[in-house]
């Protein structure tokens, strides 16, 4: 187990934009950054980092936390495995305390997994140097034009003939089989020994964003062999559509320069590197997917597709065209000579000469697809007009209204045809594509719509809780009564964003404390709650509440509060204070704030008015609570006494909702 102490450096000194930096291209938008979101798939940036506060927060998805907290998200790892990431980013030593059974248990397996793929990917570039591996593999990878620096720094390796030699020298360190069949390291025969997965082949590693060895591609030597490339298979720490090959020696070029190019083979992008170009990924072995398409999306939204030119090079780079289009890339085409793909190509050129060549033959997806489709259609207008409507239909993926429009004007222009045209025919596609994703956007609208503060308190929404995907929270999930729900949400924003700030009351107020007498927010709201037992009645927020307090009453800062909660390893607390501490939280009655000319008039004002509301849904779920128990009661006397409460708290509402409403 970490120590307290050492978590605290280790929080201390992770910054949240360096944190993130490491994953997603951030722009600078004043004193905060930007990006299109990690987690989720949008066109137009809502992912925010706000260095003064040490957070980030997608308004679009909802996910928000500290640096810690995405580390979490991001790489689907543990607190604990967070932490030693920032750790060992920040050179950080941990000596760590002893860990009991159960921890050591809960992060074992997946940290074993990507411990052996490490260690394997050690072993082949180990068995480059020796013997078969040196004189086939070694010699394999000279022919190719790769030199010992490229060999080196990727990783490149020897997988040594033989049925179990990787599995032996593995089962001699102390690794589990269990694990080197998890990694896809290693096949069972069916007498149940282990057999290696990988023989007399060259391997590539394939790393995760954050570098570490996740998977291997191998490929044979032997020209009858029909399986050239075998791949991992699917693990627990490898998915192949969500993984290129490159993306983490090419992250921070592509986001340099603002451009990511994508290639097909293992040797291209190694050899592109290897010239110079090193903003270059490979699709590991698959055909182009979405997945791969969003991780490059992370780090620019520009794409140069550099595929062979013959002609299936074409129809893949047609086939990429149209889904990174749907992803908001720009997306642009480079074909190379016919014979030629782009390890070939940049063995026998400069660097000069193929950045040249990138230059000159680098085209829109318009260009390309006119130039390869027109010649089909010769003069034949029906085939013209299919190829124009083909265009089209490629112009209605692209999100952005104005870059649509620009590319329809160039198709009218450059087929003289009318832009209202095209224009309707992008509008009829567009509107089949809305209806065809409605069924699946509405259960997460419905969610976030439910998330979202209504502008006034209303009637709880009838049926059963919105579900949320396995795994994954959300503020609905975590809502016991949602009748108060929105309003527990408000003053805890209250807490989180304003706790120590002084609340300036008039003299003639009924919540003026005396002269000489300051009352902050937190003051305030903690008093109003002490009636209730000092509880909030959803859970979820309980615990925050809760956890506030502690921190409040120990005479700490708002930013060391506020901190604290959101690093908490309970994962309702750190979820639940990031997502209700981002300033564009949006309070129940947001006009009132515009009709304030000071934070301190405004605070003094909406605190208190939020315990008024606060009070009303209180009221108003235990009268549904009433209703319920009225509807279902059969006892006479139990009726009359239900229906006696009833009364006094509608009494009680109303005097509520008349102070309200004043």
């Amino acid at each position: 187990m970490i120590p307290q102490e050492t978590v605290d450096q280790i929080l201390d000194a992770a910054r949240i934009e360096d944190v993130v930096g490491d994953f997603v291209a951030l722009k600078r938008r004043g004193a905060n950054y930007v990006a299109c979101c990690p987690f989720h798939n949008e066109k137009t940036p809502s992912f925010y980092v706000s260095p003064a506060k040490g957070i980030y927060k997608c308004f679009g998805c909802g996910k928000a936390g500290s640096a810690v907290g995405f580390v979490m998200e991001h790489e689907k790892s543990s607190y604990a495995e967070a932490l030693r990431y920032l750790a060992s980013k920040y050179h950080i030593e941990i000596q760590e305390e002893e860990e009991s059974a159960e921890q050591i248990a809960s992060r074992q397996r997946r940290e074993s997994l990507m411990l052996v793929s490490e260690w394997a990917a050690k072993f082949f570039a180990s068995a480059l140097d020796e013997g078969e591996g040196r004189t086939v593999g070694y010699a394999y990878y000279r022919s190719r034009g790769l030199e010992d620096e490229t060999i080196r720094n990727w990783g490149l390796g020897w997988a040594p003939g033989g049925r179990s030699g990787l599995v032996d020298a593995a089962l001699a360190e102390g690794y589990k089989a269990e694990y080197l069949l998890g990694a896809g390291l290693a096949v069972q025969r069916e007498d149940g020994s282990l057999a290696d997965k990988f023989r007399e082949r060259v391997m590539f590693p394939i790393h995760s964003v954050s570098g570490r060895v996740v998977a291997f591609s191998g490929r044979t030597l032997h020209a009858d062999n029909p399986a050239k490339y075998v791949n991992s298979p699917e693990t627990e720490i490898y998915t192949k559509s969500r993984n290129l090959l490159g993306i983490f020696f090419a992250k921070s070029e592509i986001a340099r320069q603002g451009k990511c190019i994508l290639v097909e083979g293992n040797m291209d992008v190694v050899m592109m590197h290897q010239l110079g170009i090193s903003n270059v990924v490979a699709s590991c072995g698959t055909s182009l997917t979405v997945e791969q398409l969003r991780l490059i999306h992370k780090f620019t939204d520009r794409l140069a597709i550099m595929y062979d030119g013959d002609s299936a090079g074409i129809h893949a780079a047609m086939r990429g065209t149209d889904l990174a289009l749907a992803e908001g890339l720009d997306v642009s085409i480079i074909l190379l000579p016919e014979g030629e793909d782009p390890d070939s190509y940049a063995k026998s050129h400069t660097l000069s000469e193929v950045q040249d060549y990138i230059s000159a033959h680098e085209q829109d997806f318009i260009s390309f697809k006119t130039d390869r489709l027109l010649g089909e259609a010769g003069n034949d207008p029906l085939k013209k007009a299919a190829l124009i409507n083909d265009i089209a239909d490629t112009i209605a993926l692209i999100p952005d209204a104005v870059k649509r429009s620009v590319y329809v004007e160039t198709v009218s222009s450059k087929f003289n045809i009318e832009s209202g045209i095209i224009f309707n025919r992008i509008t009829d596609r567009r509107r089949r594509m809305i209806a065809e994703e409605r069924t699946a956007a509405s259960r997460e609208q419905r969610r976030q719509d439910y998330s979202a503060p209504a502008e006034q308190y209303g009637s709880p929404e009838e049926g059963p809780a919105p579900e949320a995907p396995q795994g994954e929270l959300t503020l609905p999930q975590l809502e016991t009564d949602r009748i108060v729900a929105p309003v527990e949400r408000d003053l805890l924003h209250f807490l989180l964003e304003y706790g120590t700030d002084f609340l300036h009351f008039e003299s003639d107020s009924e919540y003026y404390p005396g002269d000489g007498v300051e009352m902050t927010v937190a003051d305030f709201i903690i008093g109003a709650l002490e009636g209730d037992g000092g509880a909030m009645i959803n859970p979820a927020y309980d615990s925050v509440f809760k956890a506030y307090v502690a921190a409040y009453d120990e005479g700490r800062s708002q930013e060391e509060i506020l901190r604290s909660l959101m690093n908490s390893p309970d994962r309702v607390i750190s979820f639940v204070s990031a997502q209700l501490s981002i300033e564009k939280h949006r309070l129940t009655v947001k006009s009132f704030e515009a009709s304030m000319t000071t934070r301190d008039s405004w605070l003094a004002s909406r605190v208190p008015r939020t315990i008024l509301h606060y009070m009303d849904r209180k009221l108003e779920s235990r009268l549904d609570a009433l209703r319920r128990e009225l509807a279902s009661e059969t006892d006479p006397e139990r009726i009359m006494q239900l229906m006696t409460e009833t009364v006094s708290v509608q009494r009680l509402q109303k005097n509520v909702k008349d102070k309200i409403n004043k």
